[in-house]
């Protein structure tokens, strides 16, 4: 029998949700919104938006374990191209493990998430990350014990079990807001500036302590804040969407799903956009005499981005999330032209905060995209390709920048961003044709 409780006491949250004191999260209509006291009490403060969104209960707990869960993702590359080649005294060796271990989470992290939507992410994300810390800390075995080089390929390819913990985040979010598009804006601006901070400060953090400590310092913290972090996330049940269990016909693959194939399509060139303009940075500076300002002028990229996306989270979406998507792709293809007219260090400074300024937009009309295409119940798995399409862009984009940084004149590797972010606006618009979302 079903016990009707008194009316509950109701907290205001973002996009006209209300926790109730019990918390159970309410949605409230258009109609109801319309018809709010004039005189009613609203969260003061430009900012307000956000902190709405953390009015249900939890949700600032799971995303602190997130954003130590992620933290690591920043850190690990570094982490692993110092360690190797302190200790091995070979940047090839190096770089051909990172490779072989992005390789291997491009088959395996799609695998993972959908391990999430069937069983859950608690049941999935603990095992998983408990196996990669483990594989990890061989890894620092082998290197400290100078063991053979086919066993850093072994264990650091055994790590990619790796859970997302920002696409689980997503998926939470969207699970939460489900009924309230300008929450869900909100908090996937928010997720976005959260991943521009972790791959900002991440690398910074890693090599400071590859440097200053150990040459496996950096790999043994990343690998501390992962499990940590996980651990806090999953203890937060109360947001977990729930599993979707087995499903009783065969699922056919998310790849065949209208209007998202195109749309990795745009991560990719996405990621390629961010491999190269890392490279040929690098690059840039090194032939001017200044290699070491190369992680400072980057940062200003990045910093770029986390600024407009947090702007952004604050603005009302208008219009289909296909026609505002094609827009910032269309915006971030024509600031990528900017670095071609940088002569000099300072003025390429300025290029790449402007050209980082459409990015996080982007990303946010993309996931916003992405929850839009793919089932609820494959949420995680749908996110999870759209992050391993970006890393198979970043891969594809550094090395063909650095083929070009080797052969032709610095600065030239500019094309490579300049010509991706054309090819992801032209995609944008099959987006936008194959798609109602």
């Amino acid at each position: 029998m079903h016990r009707h409780p008194p009316a509950p006491l109701l907290l205001a949250a973002a996009g006209g949700t209300l926790i109730a004191a019990d918390r159970t999260v309410i949605h409230r209509t258009a109609d109801h919104r319309a018809a709010r006291r004039p005189g009613a009490v609203r969260p003061p403060g430009r900012f307000a938006a956000y902190r709405g969104i953390f009015a249900a209960p939890g949700t600032a707990a799971f995303t602190v374990g997130s954003l130590l869960s992620r933290a690591p993702m920043g850190m690990f590359g570094v982490s692993l191209i110092i360690m190797i080649a302190t200790t091995r005294g070979s940047y090839a060796l190096a770089g051909a493990v990172a490779a072989a271990g992005m390789a291997a989470t491009a088959v395996l992290a799609p695998l993972t998430a959908r391990l999430t939507d069937r069983y859950g992410q608690a049941r999935v994300a603990l095992p998983a990350t408990v196996w990669a810390v483990a594989a990890c800390l061989a890894l620092l075995l082998c290197v400290r014990y100078d063991a053979p080089s086919w066993t850093l390929f072994a264990t650091y390819i055994a790590r990619s079990t790796t859970p997302n913990t920002g696409g689980m985040a997503r998926a939470r979010w969207a699970h939460l807001y489900r009924d309230d598009p300008a929450a869900r804006h909100v908090a996937n601006s928010f997720e976005q500036v959260a991943d521009e901070l972790c791959y900002l400060l991440g690398p910074i953090l890693a090599a400071f302590l590859c440097t200053a400590l150990f040459p496996e310092a950096g790999m043994l913290v990343a690998n501390v804040l992962l499990l940590v972090g996980v651990l806090l996330f999953i203890a937060q049940r109360g947001t977990e969407p729930p599993a979707a269990g087995r499903p009783a016909t065969r699922s056919g693959s998310l790849l065949r799903a209208p209007g998202l194939p195109p749309l990795l399509a745009v991560f990719l060139c996405t990621g390629m956009i961010f491999g190269a303009l890392e490279v040929t940075t690098i690059a840039f500076a090194d032939a001017r005499g200044h290699a070491s300002a190369a992680g400072a002028v980057l940062a200003l990229q990045a910093a770029g981005s986390g600024i407009a996306g947090l702007l952004y989270g604050l603005s009302r979406p208008t219009g289909p999330a296909t026609a505002r998507f094609a827009a910032t792709v269309a915006a971030m293809a024509a600031l990528m032209a900017l670095p071609l007219l940088a002569r000099d260090l300072p003025t390429l400074a300025c290029c790449l905060f402007l050209a980082g300024c459409a990015t996080a937009p982007t990303m946010v009309n993309g996931m916003t995209l992405v929850q839009n295409l793919a089932p609820p119940n494959r949420l995680n798995e749908g996110m999870t390709l759209a992050v391993t399409a970006i890393l198979a862009g970043i891969s594809a984009g550094a090395a063909l920048a650095g083929t070009v940084a080797e052969r032709l004149p610095p600065g030239t590797g500019f094309w490579l961003p300049a010509a991706a972010g054309a090819l992801a606006a032209g995609l944008a618009l099959r987006v936008r044709a194959g798609s109602r979302a």
